[in-house]
């Protein structure tokens, strides 16, 4: 007992002497890197949705860290999601792969990309670039599967859950080109923004009780199969060329591609406002980053990020400004 008393007393001594966490020491809490929003940075996965009105409502679009529109032939549009937070159950209607889609995952590293298939004259080429082939093509029924509820060619789902057992060459999410942080002192007040393709449309509209753009597609609510009305705080009007590929459908349409590589000006859309801003990407592995024109740092605010890729400039109805006195 003589022994065991002092390393007692040490031990009440320390433990009174240990004080709490103070008010201002902050916790730590993981953020995932796309969205800064509180979440992991997992494996990268992205998922080409068909964009069509017939395949509305798309189902786990809401999900994404980040989301891409691109057009493809025939002037119209289809989207690519990007997760590494969150895995749906079931992810779609799926489509195909374009060119354009191994140009803007060029700088997100070794992602697994889920697809519906590709042509011919396109498998070489994937399977030269730095993705790993998680398609249609290569992966059962039991992973590709067709709703039943809706019609072909709009009808192919996959469970992306599924696809993560066998991805074991995906990489993980990095940190990409664009920083988070203060909204641009000049950004101005907007009610809404028009977005244009040659055969498809959305309209962002501020939304003062969700605190969020909301959208449109095609002079319709853009309702995802869950209920919601799809939409986001942060968008990003990217100007890109557009040109015709060597590529083409089975209608003979041409396949175009958006040029990513390079440099440019888009516009930043967050809190009711808009901002001009520059983007750069030097090279097919290198980020894309943002700057205003002033070359300081361009932000995005923290949440999924939407990014319209097109060589249109979009149309801004702005809040009118309060007379003063």
């Amino acid at each position: 007992m003589k022994r065991l008393l002092p390393l007692a007393l040490l031990s009440l001594l320390l433990t009174s002497c240990a004080s709490p966490p103070s008010a201002e020491e902050k916790i730590e809490i993981e953020r995932n890197f796309y969205t800064n929003l509180p979440g992991s940075s997992g494996k990268v996965l992205a998922v080409k949705f068909d964009d069509t009105s017939a395949a509305h409502p798309q189902a786990g679009v809401e999900a994404a860290d980040i989301v891409y529109i691109t057009q493809v032939e025939a002037g119209l549009t289809r989207l690519m999601g990007i997760y590494s937070s969150n895995y749906p159950e079931v992810l779609g209607p799926i489509r195909s792969a374009r060119i354009s889609d191994l140009s803007i995952l060029g700088e997100y590293g070794k992602v697994g990309f889920l697809y519906s298939g590709a042509q011919s004259k396109m498998r070489p080429v994937i399977s030269a670039s730095n993705l790993v082939n998680l398609s249609a093509e290569r992966n059962p029924p039991s992973i590709y599967f067709n709703d039943s509820s809706r019609r072909s060619p709009y009808s192919m789902m996959v469970r992306p859950n599924l696809l993560l057992e066998k991805a074991g060459d995906v990489e993980l999410a990095k940190m990409p080109g664009w920083q988070h942080g203060a909204r641009a002192e000049d950004a101005r007040k907007i009610i809404s923004a028009e977005i244009e393709w040659p055969n498809a449309t959305y309209e962002a509209l501020w939304s003062d009780s969700e605190k969020k753009f909301l959208l449109n597609h095609n002079g319709r609510t853009n309702i995802a199969s869950s209920g919601i009305q799809l939409g986001s705080t942060m968008m990003v009007i990217q100007i890109v060329k557009i040109s015709p590929s060597e590529y083409g459908d089975k209608f003979g349409g041409v396949t175009p591609k958006s040029e990513v590589i390079g440099s440019g000006h888009g516009y930043l859309l967050r809190n009711q406002r808009v901002v001009k801003a520059l983007w750069n990407r030097e090279s097919l592995s290198e980020p894309t980053t943002w700057s205003l024109e002033d070359g300081s740092p361009a932000y995005f605010s923290p949440g999924q990020i939407w990014f319209f890729l097109t060589e249109n400039e979009p149309k801004f109805t702005y809040l009118p400004k309060v007379a003063k006195g």
